[in-house]
């Protein structure tokens, strides 16, 4: 199923067919048929229709703003009515350690772009009522510190994000983003390694909510060309474990 998704994806925006236009700062973003709700689906419960019908979750990754906000728009409606079942976007941050070289080019393009968090909200606020997926926030921490973490969060709550990510933010210091996320209905999703110890694996998923992001790789981001068999063997034996579902973060080669 998941690769049956991906290959819908990979032919870009072929399979979406406009319905209307709408006069917004984004004009080609398609209008469809079934807009969204407002009360927006869940990551828990979307994994949880997922287990139900014995299927995996395909949680495609774009950078905001790369080349621009308009075509940042249109991907996350492409990617929305070609199969995504989450859907994270990256906030470009000027010093992404986390990633490797080919996210950072991408923050690197959106960034010389203008693009702000600001612009970013103001881009979602109109995209997301048209999406089914629930939308992950992918930011580093200091975004919001900068910001303030209850401003931060309230704003990215206005604009229908469902769940946020902060990939430099270790366990023990995510206690006040947990408290205010759940504050505000926010799925705050927690990272972990193959390195990662089985008892410190199954803290972080009893404080994760959502899902509980494995990172397939040491080290940075980047391609692969295959998976790395440590993450082989804790997909099989420790999922069973984790009171959260196990997502495999990976990168393509191809």
């Amino acid at each position: 199923m998941a690769a049956q998704k991906l290959g819908l994806l990979q032919q870009r925006y072929v399979s979406v067919t406009p319905f209307s236009f709408r006069r917004t700062r984004y004009p080609r973003v398609l209008s469809i048929l079934a807009v969204a709700s407002t009360a927006r689906k869940t990551i828990a419960s979307t994994f949880s229709d997922l287990k139900s019908a014995g299927n995996v979750a395909l949680i495609p990754y774009i950078t905001a703003g790369d080349p621009s906000l308009s075509t940042t728009a249109e991907a996350l409606v492409a990617l929305d009515q070609t199969g995504a079942d989450v859907i994270e976007l990256g906030v470009p941050y000027s010093d992404a350690l986390a990633d490797g070289p080919v996210i950072q080019a991408a923050a690197t393009r959106a960034l010389r772009n203008g693009t702000t968090l600001e612009a970013v909200l103001e881009m979602l606020k109109e995209v997301i009522p048209r999406l089914e997926a629930p939308m992950v926030l992918f930011t580093y921490y200091n975004p919001i510190l900068k910001r303030g973490i209850e401003n931060f969060l309230q704003a990215i709550k206005a604009v229908g994000v469902t769940g946020l990510l902060v990939p430099d933010l270790p366990l023990e210091e995510t206690d006040a983003l947990r408290r205010l996320s759940a504050l505000y209905g926010l799925e705050l999703v927690l990272l972990t390694t193959p390195t990662t110890t089985k008892e410190r694996m199954l803290e972080i998923s009893q404080a994760s909510q959502g899902f509980v992001y494995l990172v397939s790789l040491t080290g940075v981001t980047g391609e692969r060309m295959q998976v790395n068999s440590q993450v082989e063997f804790l997909l099989q034996h420790l999922k069973q474990g984790l009171l959260c579902p196990l997502f495999e973060g990976c990168c393509s080669a191809s």
